[in-house]
């Protein structure tokens, strides 16, 4: 015991030291400058993960220009001191149409993503959305089919979405012989959602272009339950949005047992493809899937799971200092929210009406990223808690005898009784977990192990 007591305040004072040592980087970098050599053009960026993306690349600084006037947005792009930019919504076409100079699918669609300065001072406007979307293609068929991109020869290929995104993937999937039809939501016969099934059930490879799914209205998806199950010749789905990881298109197919990926690995392909042309210089295709791991190994949380005093808090919060991450319980995440604790909401308005608020505080974090939560024992009464987790996170499981468990301020435990709640809940909390752990007996230890587990 006294071992313990001892490693724990030196792993705090350690991680304590380590957070310090990076908040007086951060500090000292700061924001790159207005007139940084590279850059995004958007109109509301928020938070981008670009800046991150392009140190790795070497392409930087790397200044975020959040200008929803296409004025503004024009005079940046023709008067701007800059080498390279990158384009995202709404100034793509802006951006196609100031440049001197466009490739073909650009003077052919009109959408541009990248903007690179000649060295005689005209602007080329680019599009890396299809070599980013080739990128994640190739790897992805690999992958799941163990073939590149001429499986799709012959097969067909849907596309949800009609817009310049849609154009850049269909392009790329045409170009690899596969039979393209880019839906929208709304349409006639093979050209609407409705009728996905009955006109498009032997396709054999569904991509999303749409923002359906997108941060902050997540996990979401542009499809009706059930719609992927049911189209039986699909053998992969791909979204090519990034955040969160998992949207709910891939939980879908992943629980009709499809492969499916998300559009990481296309924004840091699409970023390096960028990069390579504002340095002139090839780059280590390695960087793409070192890069994307680093991202989501960093913006993945961790949930812990297990019954009511089991040590999830503890061990919780310890991971997060060792780990230099935010630490959230969620029992004090919903006191924070609605003035009272779950304890005091069971009493006075019972368990369904507490859940119904646990599921709304639990969604408010599982689309955040980068957290360490502790979640309430009866998490998992509620099917829809399990999607919240998944979209961004990685479930763990803290086992611990019944005998064992602290059993202070548990008002279901004291009505229940321990024996009938784990009969009800540890098939679910093994259901649910990507990971489980016997207790070590101290949440340092618990802390320790799953860290390494989770090569955090």
């Amino acid at each position: 015991m006294a071992g313990r007591e001892v490693i724990a305040p030196a792993a705090d004072a350690v991680a304590e030291a380590l957070a310090a040592g990076r908040a007086a980087r951060d500090a000292e970098q700061g924001p790159a400058p207005e007139d940084a050599p590279y850059g995004l053009l958007g109109g509301a960026l928020g938070h981008s993960w670009s800046p991150r993306i392009h140190r790795e690349l070497g392409s930087f600084p790397y200044a975020l220009h959040a200008l929803p006037d296409p004025a503004d947005a024009a005079r940046l792009i023709r008067d701007g001191d800059w080498r390279g930019l990158n384009v995202t919504i709404p100034h793509k076409r802006l951006a196609a149409e100031a440049a001197d100079v466009r490739t073909p699918f650009v003077e052919a669609h009109g959408a541009a993503n990248t903007l690179v300065r000649l060295d005689d001072g005209r602007v080329l406007a680019d599009n890396t959305d299809l070599w980013g979307f080739a990128f994640l293609l190739d790897g992805f068929l690999r992958r799941h089919m163990g073939a590149d991109a001429s499986w799709l020869r012959g097969r067909k290929a849907v596309v949800l979405g009609t817009g310049g995104a849609s154009e850049a993937v269909g392009s790329v999937l045409s170009e690899a012989g596969a039979e393209v039809a880019r839906i929208s939501r709304s349409g006639g016969p093979g050209h609407g959602y409705g009728t996905l099934v009955e006109d498009h059930g032997d396709a054999a490879l569904l991509v999303n272009t749409t923002p359906v799914g997108m941060y902050p209205a997540c996990p979401a998806s542009p499809l009706p339950a059930g719609i992927l199950g049911a189209m039986e010749g699909l053998r992969g789905v791909l979204d090519i949005v990034y955040n969160p990881l998992r949207t709910g298109l891939v939980l879908d197919a992943r629980d009709a047992g499809i492969p499916a990926e998300g559009g990481l690995v296309m924004l840091v392909a699409q970023a390096l493809r960028s990069s390579e042309l504002w340095q002139g210089v090839g780059l280590d295709r390695d960087l793409v899937g070192r890069i994307a791991g680093e991202l989501e190994r960093g913006s993945m949380n961790v949930f812990f799971i297990g019954m009511p005093g089991c040590g999830k808090t503890g061990a919780a919060r310890r991971l997060a200092r060792m780990v230099q991450r935010p630490f959230v319980d969620l029992d004090d995440a919903f006191e924070m929210e609605y003035g009272e604790t779950p304890a005091a909401c069971i009493a006075r308005d019972g368990e369904a009406a507490f859940r119904d608020r646990e599921t709304a505080v639990l969604a408010a974090h599982g689309a955040d990223t980068g957290l360490v939560v502790a979640c309430g024992g009866g998490v998992v009464c509620r099917p829809e808690n399990r999607r919240l987790m998944e979209q961004n996170g990685t479930v763990v499981m803290l086992d611990r005898p019944l005998d064992q468990l602290s059993r202070n301020d548990r008002p279901l435990t004291a009505a229940r009784g321990v024996e009938a709640l784990a009969a009800e809940r540890m098939p679910l909390y093994r259901e649910w977990a990507d990971l489980e752990v016997r207790c070590t007996g101290s949440a340092e230890g618990d802390a320790v192990l799953v860290r390494s587990l989770l090569g955090l």
